[in-house]
């Protein structure tokens, strides 16, 4: 199959090495055309070029998208499909933003939209979600999305340090880019929850639901939990429930031992749970040149070997607030009290700090609050916890 690749970055430079590596056993069955590169960017390949046109006027019959962002990656994929060439994509903000309109013109055109690297990197999640639907209704999800911030907390636990200290020490490792904040307010998160929900419940999922990140955690608040036996983790969540469905992303403490309290570095840890398999955990890198172009590859592999992948968004379904009753801990100078009627509150000193035990709120009451908190108190902090405290 001759393929193009679009951008020479990270993942288009991991997938142009795997694919033309002596090595790769895949590699024979691919041959890279072309790479689109920048205009005015040096040419240091000789298959490099910095038209589209180029690439839609030859007889290319896939193209491999890994120049992220919206724009032009929107404008190319849509042009791309509507030039019959089956296209694959890591690119996750515009596979969330576009999801509809890609697979509607990959269906009208008879061609493949696959973007299984654009959540879980390297691990086969979107592909675990599919088989799993085979058989199952999938009535939940949750995960750890988001390895800059899955080493950040990891490295601010085992180390006792600061987070500005990790986050930089993450910067430099490559894992957190200059402006980390769509890792670490969540964002990167959203996309991933956005196209896992989608698939998951056949239904597109816009990113309308609640969001809260890791910015604002600091070292006493780690030892804080700590010293109660638990570990934060930055978790993704998604549950339906008839013709309702429910997503949200916030930091949550795991008791020690647990399998997402356990999950180290950069890692991910994405569990499903099917009516009749029951729970499903998928362990892995969750970013990574070579994961993800890796992952890249298995789906132009699946295009050349004819493996459907039915993306059904046809169902009609609407966001519920959650009616389940969780616990929180917040850190916060200024607790709106009044605010928490019919609800238990315990208060607790910690070096310095006060913080407050929260039972028998809802987690889109408990965002709601947070917004006013933060309103007051910028650096305000909240974690869930699923489990009575004694």
């Amino acid at each position: 199959m001759k393929i193009a690749i679009l951008g020479y970055g990270t993942v288009g430079s991991g997938v142009y090495e795997i694919l033309t590596s002596s090595s790769s056993a895949c590699a024979s069955r691919f041959h890279v055309h072309a790479v689109l590169i920048r205009k005015n960017k040096p040419k240091t390949l000789p298959i490099m070029v910095d038209d589209i046109e180029d690439i839609l006027s030859s007889d290319v019959e896939a193209v491999v998208e890994a120049m992220g962002g919206i724009e032009p990656a929107h404008t190319y994929i849509k042009k791309c499909l509507e030039h019959k060439k089956h296209v694959v994509t890591a690119n996750k903000a515009v596979v969330a933003k576009y999801m509809r309109e890609f697979t509607a013109l990959a269906k009208e055109n008879d061609v493949s939209f696959l973007f299984e690297a654009s959540t879980g990197g390297g691990i086969p999640w979107i592909h675990a979600i599919e088989n799993v639907k085979r058989i199952d209704s999938i009535r939940q999800f949750h995960g750890i999305f988001n390895g800059t911030s899955n080493y950040i907390l990891d490295h601010m636990y085992k180390d006792n340090a600061e987070f500005s200290d990790i986050l930089k020490k993450a910067q430099e490792l490559g894992y957190a880019e200059a402006d980390p904040s769509a890792d670490i307010d969540g964002f990167d998160i959203q996309n991933k929850l956005q196209i896992s929900a989608s698939i998951a419940f056949e239904c597109y999922i816009p990113n309308t639901f609640p969001v809260f990140g890791i910015r604002n955690v600091t070292k006493t608040d780690i030892e804080f939990f700590k010293e109660k036996n638990r570990i934060l983790k930055l978790i993704a969540t998604a549950a339906i429930h008839d013709d309702t469905y429910h997503c949200s992303i916030e930091p949550r403490l795991y008791p020690l031992g647990s399998l997402e309290a356990s999950v180290p570095e950069n890692f991910n840890l994405a569990s499903i749970h099917g009516v009749t398999i029951g729970d499903l955990k998928f362990y892995g890198q969750g970013a990574g040149k070579l994961p993800t172009a890796n992952a890249v590859i298995q789906d132009l592999i699946d295009i050349i070997e004819k493996k459907a992948h039915a993306v059904l968004l046809d169902k009609d379904l609407n966001y519920h607030p959650s009616q389940r009753p969780a616990s929180y801990w917040i850190r916060t100078k200024s607790m709106p009290l009044e605010q928490l009627p019919n609800i238990t509150v315990k208060v607790h000193a910690y070096l310095g700090h006060t913080y407050y035990f929260i039972q028998g709120i809802t987690t889109d009451q408990m965002h709601a609050i947070m917004q006013n908190i933060q309103q007051e108190d910028k650096h305000a902090f909240m974690a869930a916890w699923e489990e009575d405290y004694d």
